[in-house]
């Protein structure tokens, strides 16, 4: 297909059906931008280990309003400790309060175009599309220009909701190929404090293209934990953008676990605007077949004195393909920054390669930054002694895949969510072996 032409036919009918939305002139914007850019090939640097444009070689059908699914459905997917947690629900791209559930009152939810015309339009307008400042290419355009069925998630001044907030991304693909486009703004408010899980899940066998954006808003004093869990069909891809502004002094904290999916390209971007800010990301990469995950994050250092630390890992088997790419910016006014970034990869077959690029862009003199990347097999003598002391060699590697990925999975906070995700990567090395002593 010609993927503006295509785009272009959905967009006009977009705008008809939804013109009160106010949301209308940011999708127009976008589609031009869109139609000027295109999507993205290998010539784009930042797309340079990932060919995504073969999955635009299909046609899609583009949901406007969320699918019923079966209470069935529903149960196959739901997260551990979901009993004692808000659900927020997107199928096929567009957010259902029908099947959600906000169990905290201090946790306010409502669909995109109501909070555009609301008292929460202000932060709507200011905020919705800043991504586009550091993601200008198509595929970002492509879902803005598109937005329809949104959420907007808002935590007030000083509350903390005593339940985390799980987001489930369900496409379901089992009758037609399915381009689904979630879109979520969420704003933490000074003094508040969230903690948000979210997965992905594809249903049937059609193509299932997620193309997702979440913008997060945190303001003085707030404090956000976020966890992104991927492990979706083989034939799903994915391309998930979450968009990070520290506008006042805070505290985030993200972990991304990539266990499955055809493509799979998370962007990660945190803009630190205001003093003592402080940053944690973590991520996790653990893919087998022919799978390809790439990794993006951009930390940008826009005021003094903050702090942040990058820590990814990656296990690659089969013909599996890892790309990592990091980057740092430090700019002139942001003195006293510590920035600190760190990519480490294990290939556990010959087919298996990783790609990684770790960058630094200083512009002030009194900083510490430093980054690092290893790429390499399971340790020799590590393996050789634990086959010393009676191992099995199956055993001895899968011990020390786990060793390695501890590292990463004793950041996920939530007791429940790290011990579901432990169990999916034993069950994946054939041998479990649970990593939290507390839960044995």
């Amino acid at each position: 297909m010609n993927s503006i032409e295509y785009f272009k036919e959905h967009f006009d009918q977009l705008q008809l059906i939804d013109k009160q939305s106010g949301l209308e002139s940011i999708r127009q914007r976008s589609f031009i931008e869109l139609a000027e850019k295109g999507i993205p090939t290998v010539r784009n640097e930042e797309w340079k280990y990932t060919r995504i444009s073969s999955l635009f070689n299909k046609e899609y059908d583009f949901p406007v309003d969320a699918v019923e699914v079966s209470e069935n459905d529903l149960k196959a997917i739901r997260l551990p400790g979901h009993e004692e947690a808000n659900e927020l629900f997107f199928i096929n791209g567009n957010f259902s309060p029908v099947y959600s559930n906000i169990r905290s009152a201090d946790l306010i939810t409502m669909p995109l175009e109501v909070a555009a015309k609301n008292e929460y339009s202000e932060i709507v307008k200011k905020h919705l599309g800043h991504s586009s400042h550091y993601l200008k290419d198509g595929i970002n355009a492509l879902n803005t220009a598109f937005v329809h069925g949104g959420v907007f998630i808002h935590v007030q001044k000083g509350k903390a909701p005593e339940h985390p907030v799980y987001i489930y991304n369900i496409t379901d693909a089992r009758s037609v190929n399915i381009l689904a486009q979630p879109r979520s703004l969420v704003h933490i408010s000074k003094n508040a404090q969230v903690q948000i899980v979210e997965t992905y899940t594809t249903l049937g066998t059609s193509a299932s293209f997620t193309n997702q954006v979440m913008e997060i808003i945190v303001e003085q004093d707030a404090m956000v934990e976020y966890y992104k869990i991927q492990n979706d069909a083989s034939h799903a891809s994915q391309v998930s953008t979450t968009h990070i502004r520290q506008v006042g002094k805070s505290f985030t904290h993200t972990v991304t676990i990539s266990l499955n999916g055809d493509i799979v390209r998370n962007n990660l971007n945190v803009i630190m605007e205001a003093d003592h800010c402080e940053a944690h990301l973590y991520g996790l990469y653990f893919q087998s077949g022919k799978t390809h995950v790439d990794n993006h994050t951009v930390v940008d250092n826009k005021s003094p004195h903050c702090l942040s630390n990058q820590l990814y890992k990656g296990i690659l088997n089969d013909d599996a393909t890892g790309v990592f790419n990091g980057k740092i910016f430090v700019r002139q006014v942001a003195q006293k920054t510590n920035a600190y970034q760190s990519n480490k990869n294990i290939l556990l077959s010959e087919g298996a390669t990783v790609n990684a690029k770790p960058q630094l862009e200083i512009f002030a003199d009194d900083v510490k930054c430093s980054h690092g990347c290893t790429v390499g097999k399971l340790d020799e003598e590590g393996l050789f002694y634990l086959r010393s002391r009676g191992v099995s060699e199956k055993m001895a590697r899968a011990l020390l895949v786990q060793a390695f990925a501890v590292d990463v999975l004793e950041h996920i906070k939530p007791t429940a969510i790290r011990h579901y995700v432990d169990q999916i990567i034993s069950q994946r090395l054939e041998f479990p072996i649970p990593l939290d002593e507390d839960l044995i």
